[in-house]
């Protein structure tokens, strides 16, 4: 039932949401990512209007728009906390070896400093925290989309949306990921397969559920989401590959 939810939740969430990969060549890229992007109960980046409406659904879901929110957002609080991260990192370690496309597109950007000043738009508690939009809304991203490396897209992908794994947001498109991404609080398995995981936060997870603690207020996504206080990314680079040799990029927040 729960998997079922989600898958409804992405779905209407989705629609609005722009998935954004970033990993090998972009020659197959897409259009620009002015389709909107955000995921609201799924990766997805919002198309404009839907939040993740347009997002991919469960394997076997129909789109239902209308499906219930994920229950989990309702901490949200009227006052801000004026909360700061004063230098608090998380390093993501990239898996080439399941997303080459995606995981060459995020390290393109975090070399040119694309995430340096960005914030985390869209906190779901139970579920994931999605960022990477310039215009910070779930409706932007970067100059190009890239293919969506996920089975149902025809692209074998078996890393699973566990906590920490970090995938990219995307509209309906199956191709429309961008620059948008999320990251999982908790195992989010019916996203397997419909979006692209390709990593994981292998230092610093407690710096990612620290948003949680951060009051949010009603997001685009109908779901309580929004962070009351900006949650910003300070500067994301790329650092020494691990001993597989998986690339790595270390973010710091402000």
């Amino acid at each position: 039932m729960f998997r079922k939810t989600m898958a409804a939740i992405l779905a209407v969430c989705m629609t609005g949401m722009i998935a954004f990969t970033g990993c090998g060549d972009t020659s197959d890229s897409s259009s620009s990512s002015s389709s909107s992007t955000e995921a609201t109960n799924a990766p997805a980046a919002e198309a404009g209007e839907n939040e993740a409406t347009d997002a991919p659904k469960e394997a076997g879901e129909n789109e239902a728009t209308d499906a219930p929110r994920e229950a989990g957002g309702n901490n949200a609080s009227s006052s801000s906390a004026d909360y700061s991260f004063h230098g608090e990192k998380f390093v993501v370690t990239l898996y080439k070896d399941k997303a080459p496309i995606t995981c060459e597109n995020f390290e393109k950007l975090v070399s040119e400093g694309f995430y340096d000043g960005l914030i985390f738009h869209r906190i779901v508690e139970g579920f994931m925290a999605q960022g990477g939009d310039p215009e910070g809304t779930g409706m932007g991203g970067s100059d190009e989309t890239i293919k969506g490396e996920f089975s149902s897209n025809g692209v074998e992908n078996d890393l699973s949306h566990k906590r920490g794994v970090i995938s990219m947001a995307r509209s309906m498109d199956p191709n429309s990921a961008s620059s948008q991404f999320f990251i999982c609080f908790e195992d989010s398995s019916f996203l397997d397969g419909n979006y692209a995981a390709f990593g994981e936060v292998t230092e610093g997870m407690e710096t990612i559920d620290a948003f949680l603690e951060v009051p949010r207020s009603m997001g685009n996504d109908g779901d309580i989401s929004a962070p009351n206080d900006p949650i910003v990314i300070d500067k994301a680079v790329m650092i020494d590959p691990d001993e597989n040799g998986n690339p790595r990029a270390e973010f710091t927040m402000k």
